[in-house]
């Protein structure tokens, strides 16, 4: 029992009840569901982690636990239990936003992601849609949120991906594509999206009520983030090249400039000889005496 009581002490610790009844440690984490550690016969402290619907009578046939896992510590047995708070957590909100419960959100339509089920969609204005992540961590909930816009070019580039993969069918509603083409048009589409979209980070959300709150906002707000976010045009594009070729350019002449002045022009020669370096001799003398030179400072080296 010394290793039940001290797992009890360490959950009350964290604010969560624990109970002993028949040789198992009880931990409820909803109304519903609740956590066991029945003890593992082993020389070391250990137990198995269940996890079952809560208030069953033994003579429920239904009534099975399922296994989830093993402790060997007190620590071990509070990190499952914080786990598994987190994930009902997560399930809860995640019910919330796709069912509509919270009359904040009534009016939109979120859809799960097929690819990440953490991931929920609702289409927003006019072609924008609000993106809801839910994470974890450090055994902290949390929901990041997106207000992702389309550009005007959405539309148009998206008809030209249906009509490359259906071809002349495209036309023909309701016709299934194999899985080969299904998948090459999610990836079109998947580029042809990230092509255009615009991308408003609405922050990251530990307090789910304020979640919602910011759910409300974002709905109210769409159709004037819509026309507030526009990618920059070509023209912005051309100036900011532009100004990098002048930036350049001007780095060149200043690089020039510094190697005039660490290599000054050859005005010693003309003194040493006393000739203005006008006529045909005196530029074959001054040639000697440069080869000269060259030879010396390559011996030197």
């Amino acid at each position: 029992m010394g290793f039940y009581e001290d797992i009890a002490e360490a959950l009350d610790r964290d604010g969560i009840e624990a109970r002993v009844n028949d040789s198992t440690l009880f931990v409820p984490i909803t109304s519903e569901l609740e956590m066991q550690f029945v003890a593992i016969d082993a020389p070391i402290p250990a137990a198995n982690v269940y996890v079952a619907v809560a208030d069953v009578t033994e003579d429920d046939e239904e009534f099975e636990a399922a296994l989830v896992g093993a402790v060997f510590s007190v620590e071990d047995a509070v990190e499952q239990v914080a786990k598994h708070v987190v994930t009902d957590q997560i399930v809860t909100v995640l019910r919330d936003i796709l069912e509509g419960t919270d009359d904040r959100i009534s009016d939109l339509e979120f859809t799960q992601d097929h690819a990440e089920p953490l991931r929920v969609r609702a289409e927003i204005g006019d072609t924008s849609e609000l993106v809801v992540t839910l994470t974890t961590e450090d055994n902290v909930p949390a929901a990041s949120v997106e207000f992702v816009t389309f550009g005007d070019d959405f539309e148009d580039l998206l008809d030209q991906v249906i009509a490359e993969v259906w071809g002349e069918e495209a036309d023909d509603e309701g016709e299934p594509l194999d899985p080969d083409r299904q998948q090459a048009f999610n990836a079109l589409v998947q580029e042809v999206a990230q092509a255009t979209q615009e991308v408003l980070e609405l922050g990251t959300f530990t307090d789910f009520d304020t979640l919602f709150d910011v759910l409300a906002v974002a709905q109210s707000q769409a159709r004037d983030w819509e026309e507030q976010l526009v990618p920059l045009d070509d023209g912005w594009e051309e100036m900011w090249d532009e100004d990098w070729d002048d930036d350049e350019d001007e780095d060149d002449d200043e690089l020039a400039d510094v190697v005039i002045e660490v290599v000054p022009a050859d005005d010693d020669d003309d003194e040493d000889d006393g000739d203005d370096d006008l006529d045909g001799d005196d530029r074959d003398d001054d040639g000697d005496d440069d080869a000269a030179a060259t030879r010396g400072s390559t011996a030197g080296r």
